[in-house]
């Protein structure tokens, strides 16, 4: 196999009471990459298509991990990279892991597989700390294995797959205003309340219980975060209306995707999804920011051949 197409996913981290360790696969919101070999040794970007983002691999975040994983395998051939980017950068919803999982996903095929998940997600893991500034595989490990992620640790890796209920949906607000993970981080606490710690950890361990056993009530009792929610929510336009309309029109709960400014809410059925999200279009339309919504299934593939 000389080229290949991908499509890198779309997805959710933090899901309210996970920081920094929980997320979760969107369906149909993603970016596509076509990676082929090349003669010449190395990795190029040759198409950056949907925003202004550089064909420098040092400054591309797909190219970061993509030169991390080549400098690994070191093969006699190079790789030329077309990014055609769909997930605004900024967006909250994995914008940067979807960039770092395709390359990586894509040259691996291509080398004949001779990496396994867990160096997949270290590599990502590079062009994630390229944009944010830290290392944290809570958007990364969802990309590339599709469903729920848990990540256990960092060093040694180690990713545990959650599984969930047939009929969750997530409904994605995403107003177009751009927050960078680096700057969401900045806002936050160095410390917190041991009380806080403690209703952050049993909202955490309860939901993962909930998803194992399809408890849907119990998932809405566990969306609450008392971590970062509290001071991203500031900068995000509506959000508390939001959060409230999507709760009238039957949402389980509402939370911050990853840093912001996109919001989730998880629901039980498409048809609660479709009046979440005709609710959450009434609360925008008398603003005057630009917005889209999403509905979307759990994808539990992740990045794809196409």
């Amino acid at each position: 196999m000389e080229e290949i197409k991908v499509f890198s996913p779309a997805t959710v981290a933090n899901v309210a009471c996970g920081f920094d360790v929980l997320g979760f696969c969107l369906d149909g919101i993603g970016d596509e990459m076509i990676i082929r070999k090349s003669k010449d040794k190395g990795v190029r970007i040759t198409v950056s298509d949907g925003y202004d983002l550089p064909l420098d691999i040092d400054k591309n975040i797909a190219g970061v991990s993509a030169k991390a994983l080549y400098e690994k395998a070191n093969p006699d051939f190079g790789f030329e990279l077309e990014i055609y980017k769909r997930i605004k950068p900024g967006s909250g919803i994995g914008s940067s892991a979807a960039s770092a999982v395709g390359s990586v996903f894509g040259m691996n095929q291509l080398l004949g597989k001779p990496f396994n998940q867990n160096e997949l997600i270290e590599f990502a893991m590079k062009g994630e700390a390229f944009a944010s500034a830290a290392e944290h595989a809570d958007n990364i490990a969802p990309a590339l294995l599709g469903g729920f992620t848990l990540v256990k640790n960092l060093k040694p890796l180690r990713i545990l797959q959650i599984p969930s209920p047939e009929d969750l949906y997530a409904v994605i607000v995403h107003q177009q205003i751009e927050i960078k993970t680096s700057e969401a981080r900045s806002v936050l606490p160095a410390q917190i309340k041991l009380k806080d710690a403690t209703t952050q950890w049993a909202n955490l361990g309860s939901l993962i219980h909930a998803l194992h056993t399809n408890d849907y009530a119990l998932i809405g009792e566990c969306l609450e975060d008392v971590v970062a929610e509290p001071y991203r929510s500031k900068v995000i336009p509506a959000y508390g209306i939001l959060k409230q309309a999507a709760k009238t029109a039957g949402a389980l709960g509402t939370s911050i995707s990853g840093s912001g400014p996109s919001i989730f809410s998880l629901c039980q059925g498409i048809d609660i999804a479709k009046k979440i999200s005709s609710a959450q279009k009434k609360v925008l339309n008398s603003t005057d920011v630009s917005f889209e919504v999403y509905i979307s299934k759990i994808n539990t593939k992740g990045v794809s051949i196409l």
